[in-house]
């Protein structure tokens, strides 16, 4: 295992502003602009519904709570220029008329209008107020309808948008991991030596998920906060100018405290998402590795690292929360002192007849109105930073085209047509997983068709390595691997692929059924074809033990069966696809004699007039290959049958006297 810094290094992000991936998200988007274009037209209406409410509270206070107050000469009985609240009676009415006729010193007659002020409007009963001020109630009904349905249509509004805008973010989120996933499929095996399997994982569903909050939440603020901001500012202006602008004193301290915080929350919001690749990955490692973890009793240091990674993440998560835990207070401050500027100023025109009772209670809802969006930066800059981080890694793998050698939609355009492998030639392969640090040095020898070539060497030999070129995972550094008189790399690695079958020593297994792990890969066989693979593989009895038969659901990696049962079955995978050239990972060491000997038989048969290429483990395996072929720190030393090499008692000789 790496050490935790090697291990855990991520490639360092640009410090600029990250603005330029949410293009890059474009091609994701532009399938669903129909939904989000409708979702933004909604969100319009949504914003104008808003903008509309404080309005009608304002007309009701004016028009049929506390009407304006009226300046006139003749309407005042003391003949002095002043202006006086009046409330104006609709005599038609034969209830309100009756009131003027009980009352007619209290009602003043001012032109085809009929008067009453406030102040006199108090010595009636209470339902000849009602009466007098039928009306006004009307008015105020009619309004309260009015806003119920106002209300009514945002429900409605919400809901579809929030529907629409769902649908379109899913659909997205499913794209975008689908291009990740063929992407990381086609990605070199040098990628994901470097990437644990945590940090990828973490990738695919947080960093995606983070994006879904993006298009849910980030463009319903900017489509609805910000117009309703820019609204709002509108109606404040229209309402009286010289208010609004004493409550904008306060804006300059929003702007410079969102830039301010915002360039702090960056680094805290990169922090957290490595710190949760980190976790994903150190948890990741401690599951698959809880076998030797707990022979080995690791259990305390593997706490104790695990304990690191996580204060690592507290303490990220700590810097982020102080940031927006200083900007909140900071934003709700601003808008108390906006607030306060409000009531007073607008206490005092009001109480100089400047502006009504129903405008400054129209202003103070557009201010709390203002402010909301406003503290709500907090929430959607946490979202869109989060969101941002994300799209760095996400876009750190797609821009990562390390070790991708073809993939399946645009193979060479050299291709050649490979029906058989009639041989096999490495001419001069050099090759190393890291610049200046070859593990193999001008490799050369070759195989006839139906011909069993052993390699042996001793560990570090650079024996899996010269498999990873066979099958095409790396590329050699310098010369070239033929198969039947040309290179290849003229041939597509689908069809090179399909005439390889590879049997390592600790084959894989999928959580899939007995049958779908067989026939992984390969074309459709008969039932009659699949029972005579399974009979070559003796696969027979170990099937006839397992609860449902070839339909058992096997465990991750076929942990749920023993190494060697798990040895005939990626045996059986082979037969499946029918290969021309075997290449055998040899493994029967901790296997009982019984399963050892069933291998054995099963890879005869599977090698039976085909070629293959072995990897000797033990040298008794190398005896009845046609060619033995021994490497030594990445070269070739001696190269021969058994007998001939035995003959010459050189290094090969030395390795039998240890390992017979």
């Amino acid at each position: 295992m790496h050490g935790d810094q090697t291990y855990f290094d991520e490639k360092k992000l640009d410090k600029g502003y990250d603005s330029r991936f949410l293009w890059r998200m474009l091609p994701f988007v532009r399938p669903f602009r129909n939904q989000i274009i409708l979702a933004i037209a909604l969100v319009i209406l949504l914003t104008l519904l808003d903008l509309s409410l404080p309005y009608i509270i304002r007309e009701g206070i004016d028009n049929y709570i506390l009407p304006q107050p009226r300046k006139s000469e003749t309407i005042d009985r003391n003949n002095t220029e002043k202006k006086i609240r009046h409330i104006q009676v609709d005599t038609s009415e034969r209830a309100a008329d009756a009131v003027v006729r009980r009352h007619p010193d209290l009602f003043i007659h001012s032109g085809e209008s009929i008067l009453i002020s406030l102040d006199d409007l108090g010595k009636l009963t209470p339902a000849e107020i009602r009466a007098v001020r039928q009306r006004d109630l009307s008015g105020i009904a009619s309004l309260t309808v009015l806003f119920a349905g106002l209300i009514l249509l945002d429900f409605l509004f919400n809901f579809f948008q929030l529907i629409i805008m769902e649908y379109a973010a899913q659909m997205i989120m499913h794209g975008l991991r689908m291009k990740l996933f063929t992407h990381m499929l086609n990605l070199g095996m040098a990628y994901f030596t470097k990437n644990p399997a945590g940090r990828l994982v973490t990738r695919v569903t947080s960093d995606v998920q983070n994006l879904h909050e993006l298009f849910t939440s980030i463009i319903i603020f900017v489509f609805k906060d910000l117009f309703l901001l820019t609204g709002i500012a509108v109606m404040l202006l229209v309402i009286n100018w010289k208010l609004a602008l004493t409550s904008f004193v306060v804006l300059p301290g929003v702007i410079f405290s969102a830039i301010y915080f915002s360039r702090l929350a960056r680094e805290a919001f990169r922090t957290l998402r490595v710190k949760t690749a980190e976790i994903n990955t150190r948890f990741s490692e401690t599951i698959s590795g809880m076998r030797v973890i707990q022979l080995f009793r690791q259990e305390e240091n593997n706490y104790q690292k695990f304990a690191a990674t996580n204060h690592d993440y507290y303490t990220a998560g700590m810097r982020q929360l102080h940031v927006f835990a200083i900007f909140m207070p900071v934003i709700e401050f601003l808008s108390i002192i906006a607030m306060a500027l409000i009531i007073y100023s607008g206490g005092i025109w009001v109480l100089s007849d400047i502006i009504t009772i129903g405008s400054l209670a129209a202003f103070i809802s557009y201010i709390k109105m203002f402010f909301r969006p406003i503290r709500d930066v907090a929430e959607k800059y946490n979202i869109l930073q989060n969101a941002l981080s994300s799209a760095e890694r996400l876009f750190q793998i797609l821009d990562n085209h390390e070790g991708i050698i073809e993939t399946p939609s645009s193979p060479s355009q050299t291709t050649r047509t490979l029906e058989t492998i009639r041989d096999l030639e490495i001419r001069d392969v050099s090759f190393g997983y890291l610049p200046g640090e070859p593990v193999l040095k001008q490799i050369s020898f070759s195989v006839r068709s139906g011909e069993t070539l052993a390699i042996v060497g001793q560990t570090g030999s650079g024996k899996t390595t010269l498999i990873n070129l066979l099958t095409r995972l790396y590329e050699p550094d310098s010369g070239s691997i033929r198969i039947n008189g040309a290179d290849i790399q003229h041939y597509s690695i689908d069809m090179l692929r399909s005439r390889m079958a590879l049997v390592t020593q600790d084959p894989f297994l999928f959580s899939e059924s007995v049958r779908d792990n067989i026939l992984h890969g390969a074309a459709r066989l008969s039932d009659a074809e699949l029972h005579r693979i399974i009979d070559a593989s003796h696969l027979t009895s170990i099937l006839d033990r397992l609860p449902n038969s070839l339909d058992t659901v096997l465990s991750e990696g076929g942990l749920s069966i023993s190494s060697g049962e798990r040895q005939l079955i990626s045996i059986a995978r082979a037969f499946a696809r029918n290969p021309d050239l075997i290449i055998l990972d040899e493994a029967t060491s901790y296997i009982d004699s019984q399963t050892e000997q069933k291998i054995q038989q099963a890879i005869a048969n599977l090698m039976f007039r085909r070629t293959a290429i072995v990897i000797a483990h033990r040298l008794i395996t190398a005896r009845s290959a046609d060619q033995i072929v021994v490497l030594g720190s990445g070269r070739v030393i001696e190269t021969g049958t058994h007998d001939t090499l035995i003959a010459q008692k050189g290094y090969y000789y030395r390795l039998t006297q240890y390992n017979p």
